[in-house]
């Protein structure tokens, strides 16, 4: 079932939080908005959950009209940032809550009910919690139960919402290898909303990157990181270096290095990644500032045109010889000539 959201406008007293959004999220997919703040990906969720709306636009799924559709019509789960678990209630009926509270035409028994949660405590790997209180759970054992919470309802479309922010970075890290587990044993559309890099490339079969309202780039991660297709989206999805460039008759210049380019002719930014540079004996000039060697591996950090990046290089690589002060050419083996972002 296809989630369509067709030219989708949001405006707080006068001020577009989105702008003209149209994107698809396919049957099955688990999706990543990826943005600053304020770039408009959790009003995005927000609408589609159906706790906001927009003041323009469509959103349709598998071609039914889901505005015209309550929150509870939707069939959405939904998986908040603060967890938003019943305190006085059990694990168990904390992921039953939203099965008892279906109309009573369409509840289930309760010996259905108790099954399904058992399976769910099975699935979030916390088969033997179902009688503790949210106080005596972990902040990861919190989020795994509003996971199962959200999943109980058998969702159409499970939404995330920064659902890893609370916790530390060693937790995270473990529940997206769970969370990205448990989408392909349950294959239930997911759209996650998050502004780690990390977090969206590592679990996302894509990522819409959202800027100021508007969508800059939909691809998978990899298409993503290789060929960006803005200066903001190259920017954002890691380290690099961008240049001031000129494009002209065939051939991008800047700081005196000069290779071929398609790039259409006038000012542009030459994007880099460390990993792409090599040391060289021509191409852009910078200064060594520190290297630090473990094991296999070293750490060189460089001063180019005013940025400093950190390269991590095998020990017999030649830029790991360099000492702190020493000048150095590199050689970008591959790169993106882009328009400035605007």
């Amino acid at each position: 079932m296809t989630l369509d959201i067709t030219s989708i406008t949001r405006a707080y007293d006068g001020l577009p939080a989105l702008d003209d959004v149209s994107l698809t999220v396919r049957d099955g997919e688990f999706l990543a908005l990826l943005g600053p703040s304020g770039s408009g990906k959790t009003t995005l969720l927000r609408i589609m959950a159906g706790l906001d709306r927009p003041s323009a636009g469509q959103v349709r799924f598998n071609g039914e009209d889901f505005l015209a559709l309550s929150p509870r019509e939707r069939r959405v789960g939904m998986v908040f940032q603060s967890y938003a678990l019943f305190r006085h209630m059990t694990v168990a009926d904390n992921i039953a809550f939203g099965l008892k509270v279906r109309p009573r035409g369409s509840r289930p028994g309760r010996a259905e009910i108790a099954e399904r949660v058992r399976d769910l405590l099975r699935l979030i790997q916390l088969e033997n919690f179902g009688g503790r209180y949210p106080s005596q759970l972990s902040g990861g054992q919190r989020q795994r139960v509003a996971l199962a919470r959200a999943l109980a309802i058998e969702p159409r479309l499970l939404l995330l919402d920064e659902p890893f922010g609370a916790l530390d970075a060693r937790v995270r890290r473990d529940l997206r290898r769970w969370l990205r587990q448990v989408h392909e044993q349950t294959g239930v559309t997911t759209v996650l909303v998050t502004h780690d890099q990390e977090e969206a490339l590592e679990l996302a079969d894509r990522v819409a990157i959202l800027r100021q309202g508007r969508i800059e780039q939909v691809d998978t991660p990899q298409a993503l990181y290789d060929r960006p297709a803005s200066a903001f989206v190259h920017d954002f999805l890691g380290e690099g270096l961008q240049l001031q460039a000129t494009v002209a008759r065939g051939e991008v210049v800047s700081n005196n290095w000069r290779a071929p380019s398609d790039a259409p002719t006038g000012d542009a930014l030459l994007c880099i990644r460390p990993e792409d540079l090599e040391a060289a004996d021509h191409g852009l000039v910078g200064v060594v500032m520190s290297s630090l060697r473990r094991g296999d591996r070293a750490r060189v950090a460089v001063s180019l045109h005013g940025r400093r990046l950190e390269l991590d290089r095998a020990v017999n690589d030649p830029l790991s010889a360099l000492a702190p002060g020493d000048p150095v050419r590199l050689y970008p083996r591959r790169f993106h000539v882009l328009a400035k972002s605007a």
